[in-house]
């Protein structure tokens, strides 16, 4: 796809974080600040259930021009006209992905690993997400923490954005930024704090992005104010 500028918060859901609270209530209170990415990562949600959250979702996220991806499922991001989809590593493979998608829709990746990192830019994805960086509940399952050094190599060897996941907090902004992250991407730090609005705005002034809306304003259709 043509040159866009993406956010450098990429902020992934998860019902199960909220306690209680609905997605699109925090959602509400945190797409004004803008500044950020959005990804829809519910994977125990059956088809129907998932399209009907995502076109909820999708009212904010276009009132303030938030790019909107879904996890895994390519059909939903193309039949809801969504910025892009966000793929695992059992989705469907990138190559083929990319040739469900539309031209000006984003494609990015999970990764755990330089390898995973530099296979997935090879393969035509827009963008990665590696980690864990840090230790943190949610990623133990992917093993031990990767560590900036990681990180850092991988920035190094990658030429499309890549963002650091795993126990990232806004005083670790800095670390991983200086190891060559892009940006970073966050589920617990946003939605399980007593004030996601709060949380998501440290962020963002800790990315340098305080007060504004979503650095690269994506349209349907392909268009976009990225600059």
């Amino acid at each position: 796809m043509g040159h866009v500028v993406l956010p450098s918060l990429y902020l992934i859901t998860d019902r199960r974080q909220t306690h209680g609270r609905s997605l699109e209530d925090i959602l509400a209170s945190v797409s004004p600040i803008g500044g950020f990415m959005l990804q829809l990562r519910e994977r125990d949600l059956q088809t129907r259930a998932l399209l009907q959250l995502a076109r909820s979702i999708q009212e904010l996220t276009k009132t303030y021009q938030i790019p909107f991806l879904v996890n895994d499922r390519v059909d939903l991001a193309v039949a809801l006209d969504l910025h892009g989809v966000h793929l695992r590593s059992d989705s469907l493979p990138i190559r083929q992905a990319r040739r469900c998608l539309r031209s000006w829709q984003l494609l990015g990746f999970s990764g755990h690993s330089v390898a995973d990192m530099v296979s997935g830019e090879e393969e035509g994805a827009d963008f990665g997400v590696i980690g864990p960086i840090f230790d943190t509940p949610s990623k133990r399952p992917y093993g031990p923490p990767l560590g900036l050094a990681v990180l850092e190599e991988a920035s190094r060897r990658c030429r499309i954005p890549l963002y650091a996941v795993g126990g990232v907090t806004p005083q670790r902004v800095k670390d991983v930024k200086q190891a060559g992250a892009y940006g970073v991407a966050v589920i617990r730090a946003v939605f399980s704090e007593a004030s996601p609005a709060e949380a998501l705005q440290q962020f963002a002034t800790s990315l340098g992005v305080a007060n504004t809306l979503a650095e690269g304003s994506f349209h349907a259709g392909g268009e976009t104010d990225a600059g």
